[in-house]
């Protein structure tokens, strides 16, 4: 059993696989970061300001007026964190565009290779076999 994990961890896709997940998760930090720290102050001076993480409703409990979602959580109110939602949304259509564009980016990138290769003329080759062999041929036969 333990030799058929470790032909199974050894396959190709499955090491593949585990490199796609670690580097997507650090491109989640850097798409993340990007969002957060310069997409979003962006939107933020654009919309003049408007941040919806603290809109909140009371279920139920006790809360005191104009109180922030992390004061309304700390108070142990039941709330429904409509804004945090919202935000989250906008944050996911964010970083879904971005990463769209990234991979539109890449994939421009890999088209204009693959038509470089293609268009790239074959450097000639010299004669073949069966031409050199006629060649010398001729040449006896010329000579004879």
């Amino acid at each position: 059993m333990l030799n058929e994990f470790k032909t199974f961890i050894a396959k190709g896709n499955v090491m593949d696989m585990a490199v796609g997940i670690i580097i997507g998760a650090a491109f989640t930090a850097i798409v993340t970061s990007l969002v957060g720290d310069l997409i979003n102050p962006i939107i933020g001076l654009l919309s003049g300001g408007v941040d919806f993480t603290n809109n909140y409703a009371v279920l139920a409990g006790e809360v005191p007026a104009g109180a922030s979602l992390d004061a309304a959580r700390e108070a142990g109110a039941s709330i429904f964190a409509y804004g945090a939602f919202i935000m989250a949304v906008i944050n996911f259509l964010i970083i879904a565009f971005v990463v769209f564009m990234l991979v539109k980016m890449v994939n421009k990138v890999k088209d204009a290779a693959m038509k470089e290769e293609e268009a790239a003329p074959e450097a000639p080759k010299g004669p073949t076999a069966e031409e050199l062999l006629a060649e010398i041929r001729d040449a006896l036969k010329a000579n004879a």
